[in-house]
């Protein structure tokens, strides 16, 4: 059985999970918190990052490896790529556009809003993690916290800036699909899948592989800029991907 080792509401792991969901790929997920998860990472014979896929190729690392694996085996009719090698080379160009430029930003502004709420990180940090991480978590959670933004580099000097850097990308993606269904070509390939997880973190979608939560659970700041997200162009995009494509 393939293991796929993740944090839970990180959004490059519901890529991946998506990704594999998609092409009928059966797994198991081994999820841990932050900062357990690079051990775990290491032990499968990754990085230090998630997801880790252990499957009958070996060990991929990293979420565009995983896709490139399920796009591999998917059924002609839940294709993650084009026919067309013209169109299949733009998914996977705008895909790595949206890991290194959509990604990163996002994940910076979801975790400067989520610092100080360790009553949600209870709720909705832990599903599926082992009993001895659910147990440790509250104690830890300051500890973990403080390791997150110092590699993320979360802080309120560089929050601003991760928020403008998800709005240029929305606003490309915007001008992109304009009068378009897709991002490439006429149905669901892996730029729409990567744009759409990679969204994940500032739109909290009701499809997202582990529960989010509601709006009126998020501090007050927070649950206006996901609404602003979600009323982007951009944004109802992402979340119509969602609702049509994630079963």
């Amino acid at each position: 059985m393939r293991r796929l080792i993740t944090i839970p509401i990180s959004h490059y792991c519901d890529k991946a999970r998506w990704a594999l969901e998609r092409a009928g790929l059966a797994y198991v997920e081994e999820a841990h918190v932050q900062v357990i998860h690079a051990f775990a990472a290491r032990r499968a014979g990754g990085g230090r990052s998630v997801p880790v896929l252990v499957c009958e190729e070996g060990v991929i690392p990293e979420s565009g490896g995983i896709v490139g694996y399920a796009a591999r085996h998917a059924p002609a009719d839940r294709a993650l790529e084009p026919s067309d090698p013209v169109q299949r080379a733009e998914a996977m160009r705008l895909e790595r556009w949206f890991d290194l430029e959509l990604g990163p930003p996002a994940r910076q502004w979801a975790y400067f809003h989520l610092r100080d709420q360790r009553a949600l990180g209870r709720r909705y940090n832990l599903t599926g993690v082992p009993a001895w991480e659910r147990a440790v978590f509250p104690l830890t959670f300051g500890l973990v916290l403080r390791i997150v933004e110092r590699m993320l580099d979360v802080s309120p000097e560089t929050v601003p800036v991760a928020a403008r850097r998800v709005r240029a990308v929305f606003d490309t993606v915007a001008r992109r699909f304009d009068g378009h269904d897709y991002l490439v070509g006429d149905r669901f390939t892996r730029a729409d899948l990567s744009f759409a997880a990679l969204s994940a973190a500032v739109l909290l979608p009701a499809q997202f592989g582990v529960p989010f939560p509601p709006l009126d659970e998020l501090p007050p700041e927070m649950a206006a800029g996901v609404q602003s997200f979600r009323d982007h162009p951009a944004g109802a995009f992402a979340l119509r991907m969602y609702e049509r494509h994630r079963r």
